[in-house]
């Protein structure tokens, strides 16, 4: 996959850094959530350590053409202005229907207050938007790649899972 331009200085940074690194390794350059604010919040919480985890639609994942993250892959997160703000690598992939989404896999993602209630709901919104912008219905059934990462960039942002 080619790395996009305005995230390369970043990359390129990073693979400097790590005495280098499979480009191989690149899986995509994007910002959280379906919305601005979105990207810019949730953006900031990866940042801070305190979101470790996302989850999207299987579905989604594969009707992109890129498949779902495996444990490895390295993504450039950016704000809501496609500025880079780190790289995060998958540490874990899960495939789980919503209803099925742990306590713990909600705290992880750090949204909110972190309980699960707020993230069936905050989450059943942003799915049933995602459905409905490509003509699906939600489903608590549908499966999600329920994803884990860490920090990998910039040193001063690092984290562990």
């Amino acid at each position: 996959m080619t790395i996009p331009s305005h995230v390369l200085t970043m990359w390129s940074a990073f693979c400097l850094e790590e005495g280098g690194i499979e480009d191989g390794r690149f899986y995509e350059a994007f910002g959280f959530g379906d919305s601005p604010s979105m990207a810019d919040e949730l953006g900031k919480l990866v940042l801070a350590g305190i979101k470790r985890a996302t989850a999207g639609s299987v579905w989604s994942y594969e009707s992109s053409g890129k498949g779902i993250p495996k444990p490895g892959d390295l993504s450039v997160v950016t704000d809501s202005n496609d500025t880079p703000l780190c790289i995060i690598e998958t540490v874990q992939v899960d495939i789980v229907p919503f209803h099925a989404v742990s306590e713990e896999f909600a705290a992880t993602e750090g949204e909110g207050d972190g309980s699960l209630d707020y993230w069936r709901k905050a989450h059943f919104e942003y799915f049933t938007r995602e459905c409905e912008r490509s003509g699906r219905s939600f489903s608590h059934e549908m499966l999600l790649a329920c994803e884990r990462f860490r920090v990998v960039h910039p040193r001063a942002a690092r984290s562990t899972v």
